[in-house]
């Protein structure tokens, strides 16, 4: 009897031991799979790199990958403000290519389009070429580096260049990800949200020129700005009749939805309120809003501080090494457009295509826009499939590039 209860109670010592290595090893599993998923997210595929180095050398040897965009006798439709003028900040000329095929399709009046594309030195080249040999006519697309901004200099961009510069941020970005973690302490979800907080994207100077459009583009009373993990599926026409009241930003707001990753949003997920130059501005429970698809009045925005506020609360988490908040470029916008936001219908711009698998399906073909928002982007292998197509539908894969490229087979 006695060695039936040892050998009972030895079972269910070995038994809980077992269950305890299972569940670490299925939790670390997990952490190597989020680890795997944002590394995956924050590389280039081969096939867009190949695009980008094929459309370069595109440029240095064929004339007509290097003529003006627009043509000269359109040059004057640039600031033109009866026109609907569009502006995207991107290093991928693939997914360029889409928002703009998207939003000239879905358009009702094509031909009252402008889209100003800006893009980094590396990548100007390509991205001229891309447009200069597939041509979106009866809109007009003007590619801009920006090195070719004589605004963008380093006395009006200080802050950027310390936030892309400083060792401790780079390392931040860029460094060990695991190193000095402790698993044990969090959960996988939490875990997941660090990482996609720590996206190299967020230091990039392309990524915070959103905050510049009204020096860059001087003339220009009104624009839309979308971010190029979005599709266009609707005509985006209205948005310019839509009255923002004075404000600056129409936007979606994000607090008032059902799912935890993207539409139930308040400032408390995005700030660290034990901070006390946080918890003594801000109000943890203000509803947050979206960047992707935003209507901008650019004569409101010159009349106020909203660039010199972004700087300041950049500088101030620069100097807190960054425990104020940890994630991009929204987080300094919510406080720097605080009072500035107009709430705009949800139906103008659906979310979290890039986090949730889940997706309601009649929702995304109802809505707008479409952003794939997160780390699944569409043109990543780790990308939703189901969600895919809605992206898909606008790469022209008989282009030669294109297929040069493998587009088709990476995707």
């Amino acid at each position: 009897m006695k060695n039936n209860q040892y050998d009972a109670r030895t079972f269910a010592f070995m038994l809980r031991a077992m269950m305890e290595k299972l569940e670490r090893e299925i939790r670390e599993s997990k952490f190597s799979e989020l680890m795997n998923k944002h590394f995956a997210a924050s590389s280039i595929p081969k096939s867009i790199h190949c695009l980008s180095l094929r459309l370069t050398d595109e440029y240095s040897s064929n004339a007509h990958a290097r003529k003006q965009l627009p043509s000269p006798e359109f040059l004057p439709l640039l600031s033109d403000n009866s026109y609907h003028h569009f502006v995207l900040s991107t290093d991928n000329i693939l997914a360029a290519s889409v928002v703009v095929t998207s939003t000239i399709q879905s358009s009702l009046k094509p031909d009252n389009i402008v889209f100003h594309i800006i893009t980094d030195k590396k990548t100007y080249a390509g991205m001229h070429s891309w447009f200069a040999l597939n041509p979106v006519s009866p809109a007009i697309v003007e590619v801009k580096g920006v090195h070719q901004f004589d605004w963008l200099t380093r006395e009006n961009v200080p802050v950027l260049e310390a936030v892309e510069n400083h060792n401790g941020i780079r390392n931040y970005y860029h460094g060990n990800h695991i190193a000095g973690a402790n698993l044990s302490d969090t959960t996988p979800r939490r875990f997941a949200s660090k990482l996609q907080a720590r996206s190299p994207k967020y230091i990039s100077i392309l990524n915070h020129l959103r905050i510049y459009i009204p020096e860059l583009f001087p003339s220009l009373d009104k624009v839309v700005f979308l971010d190029d993990d979005v599709v266009i599926q609707r005509d985006l026409s209205p948005l310019w009749e839509i009255d923002l009241k004075g404000k600056v930003n129409g936007a979606v707001e994000t607090c008032k939805g059902e799912d935890e990753w993207v539409m139930s949003k308040h400032f408390k997920n995005y700030f660290n309120f034990s901070h006390p130059l946080i918890a003594k501005n801000l109000d943890p429970d203000e509803c947050a809003w979206a960047y992707g698809m935003n209507i901008f009045d650019l004569r409101a925005w010159r009349k106020t501080n909203i660039r010199e506020t972004y700087h300041s609360w950049l500088k101030e988490n620069l100097k807190s090494n960054l425990t104020m908040w940890k994630l991009g470029t929204l987080p300094p916008a919510l406080i720097a457009f605080k009072g500035h936001v107009h709430p705009i219908d949800p139906s103008w711009h659906m979310l979290g295509l890039g986090y949730q698998n889940k997706t309601n399906i009649e929702s995304v073909k109802k809505a707008a826009v479409i952003h794939y928002n997160g780390q699944a982007k569409p043109w990543l292998e780790i990308g939703f499939e189901h969600l895919r197509p809605f992206w898909t539908k606008y790469v022209n894969y008989s282009n030669d590039f294109i297929r040069n490229c493998h587009i088709l087979d990476s995707v």
